[in-house]
């Protein structure tokens, strides 16, 4: 898994969501601005996150964007597979986009072994981690912008 410029900017926009969520909506012109995301980037994928559900809009002069769902119900996982796809390093081990592989025996491939290793550890961190948990860094890393913080997971 790689994670575009595409999918950094929609959790970028997702913190600024989960941070202002409520029943108020946050105009593009203000996530685009305090995250430095191009704007008309930002409405793609924007609109692209209300198609799966993630967030919600309203349209008009007070319109703008919120989190349809409150943020700790918002697994990473589901932002990043909706955008990007597959959490798998190689095609061959996704549980959800497939690829068929290239080896002579699957089954008995040591690199896939291995990375099947990489694919669940990668989505057992993206399902447990939640827009509310990137508030939540957010604010930390604020707290403390002069040096590195560790974080437990």
């Amino acid at each position: 898994m790689k994670l575009s410029v595409r999918g950094k900017y929609a959790l970028r926009g997702l913190t600024v969501l989960g941070e202002a969520y409520g029943p108020e909506v946050v105009r593009i012109q203000t996530i685009s601005e305090q995250q430095n995301i191009p704007k008309r980037f930002l409405e793609q994928i924007l609109f692209d996150l209300k198609s799966a559900g993630i967030v919600e809009s309203r349209r008009g002069v007070a319109g703008g964007y919120r989190l349809a769902a409150p943020p700790e119900k918002i697994p990473l996982a589901k932002v990043i597979r909706h955008l990007e796809g597959a959490l798998a390093p190689v095609g061959c081990i996704s549980e959800r986009f497939y690829e068929k592989c290239s080896c002579p025996d699957e089954l008995q491939c040591p690199l896939r072994s291995i990375m099947k290793e990489v694919r669940d550890a990668i989505a057992k961190i993206l399902e447990n981690t939640t827009v509310a948990d990137l508030v939540t860094r957010a604010a930390l890393l604020r707290q403390k912008p002069d040096r590195p913080v560790d974080f437990v997971i």
